[in-house]
């Protein structure tokens, strides 16, 4: 089939109008320029859609089955020249978005319904993936968007402090360090540790590692946990003390005593990461987003 929207656009008209210079007078085009169109469309199709006398226009009893499906068939092609443009200018897609722990009890829940708001026929895919695993994804093009503890310094990948925490400590609510207002992290030597397991924590138990050894001990763990809940549970049965970030303190949680750590001046950064340049109009919409909501500028990859 040859013919096109000019076509269809042409017939349907004149089918309302049944007059061929009112029907083209509404196109903006010259009555010999909607017969030639209407010509070549009956050619097309193979069967004559119209009858025409000197006085009058009317539809055949297929330019009438024609008009029912030309009709939807111009519906369903305008449709998609809208979503194409609205899809090519980042009004509407898909994103595909990591979170680890730390972001999900922190502000991204509230910056993810403040962007659904604005972009309401964006669809957001999230998938709870650990910050290692959220750093190979990015890579492997299996997420958009990843909000890890960060940054994530790789050539190809920009990265924004989205949040900062403090360290805290977690202790059960019978603990003899849960009424100490000043405690430092080396008041923690030699306690037991609840921390989450290598595969999901790797990343936060490197950190913390790291503070420990300045602090002049090293954790002894006695039970791990694959997420926060299991952390806070072990916690609160007494098994041991926890690090945390302090976001832990949006989560309601019973048993638990939740300490600032005097002695540590280091701040848990959540950022969020994505890969550049970028391709999709919806990611480059949601990172500009990001960068107008909360402030500041990306870091160049």
């Amino acid at each position: 089939m040859r013919f096109d929207l000019r076509h269809l656009r042409s017939f349907i008209m004149l089918a309302q109008e049944l007059h061929f210079s009112r029907a083209a007078a509404r196109l903006n085009m010259t009555q010999p320029g909607m017969s030639r169109l209407i010509g070549e469309l009956e050619a097309d199709v193979g069967v004559p859609l119209l009858r025409r006398t000197t006085r009058t226009v009317e539809l055949t009893e297929a330019g009438k089955a024609f008009l029912g499906e030309a009709t939807l068939a111009l519906e369903r092609l305008e449709r998609a020249v809208r979503v194409a443009r609205r899809t090519a200018s980042g009004e509407t897609g898909v994103l595909r978005i990591g979170y680890m722990d730390f972001a999900i009890n922190g502000r991204l829940p509230e910056f993810l319904r403040t962007f659904s708001r604005t972009r309401p026929d964006t669809r957001l895919e999230l998938s709870f993936i650990p910050t290692l695993q959220q750093q190979e994804a990015l890579l492997t093009d299996r997420i958009d968007i990843g909000f890890m503890i960060g940054p994530f310094d790789q050539p190809g990948m920009a990265s924004y402090t989205f949040d900062t925490e403090r360290y805290v400590a977690l202790l059960p609510i019978t603990h003899p360090l849960s009424n100490v207002r000043a405690l430092r992290l080396a008041d923690l030597a030699g306690e037991p540790f609840v921390l989450g397991s290598g595969e999901n924590w790797g990343a936060f138990r490197a950190k913390l590692f790291s503070l420990c050894h300045r602090a002049g001990f090293t954790p002894e763990i006695v039970q791990e946990a694959s997420s926060s809940e299991g952390i806070f549970g072990l916690v609160a049965a007494g098994a041991g003390v926890s690090v945390y970030a302090s976001c832990v303190r949006n989560v309601q949680r019973r048993g638990i005593v939740i300490r600032e750590l005097d002695d540590v001046s280091d701040k848990l950064l959540t950022c969020a990461a994505w890969s550049t340049p970028i391709q999709s109009p919806s990611v480059r919409v949601f990172t500009e987003f990001l960068s107008h909501i909360w402030g500041g500028e990306a870091s160049p990859p």
